[in-house]
């Protein structure tokens, strides 16, 4: 049941990760707060697309496999960068602003839906 769901995040990665690496300055210029975290830095941004490659591919391997162990090392990098962005959301005071909404709609979802798939494999499913 969760596996689609570990596929479509791998792919959301897959495109963050490729636009990051192929495109760094339009993702910098299109992502919302982004700009205000700091000036543009390629090395930086390269970094996060690999992390972001990273985690697609194992996302989609624990997916594919069934594999619980490749699905929770997938998850576990969205999972991180979403709690840095709780903690960037309180140091900015908690607003409902455009940034919120998007660090909610892809970082935040995403994040925990793939960290709860992986841990949510069921033996039958690893079985399978």
């Amino acid at each position: 049941m969760w596996r689609p769901i570990l596929f479509l995040i791998a792919a959301v990665h897959s495109a963050n990760a490729l636009t990051m690496w192929f495109a760094p300055h339009f993702w910098y210029g299109a992502v919302p707060g982004v700009a205000m975290m700091g000036p543009f830095n390629l090395h930086f941004v390269r970094d996060i697309a690999l992390a972001f490659g990273m985690s697609a591919g194992a996302l989609a391997y624990g997916a594919l496999k069934v594999d619980r162990s490749a699905a929770i090392c997938g998850a576990a990098w969205p999972a991180l960068h979403a709690i840095f962005h709780i903690w960037i959301w309180f140091a900015r005071g908690l607003p409902f602003d455009q940034i919120a909404l998007v660090n909610l709609a892809g970082i935040q979802l995403p994040a925990w839906l793939a960290l709860s798939a992986a841990l949510t494999f069921t033996r039958k499913e690893i079985r399978a």
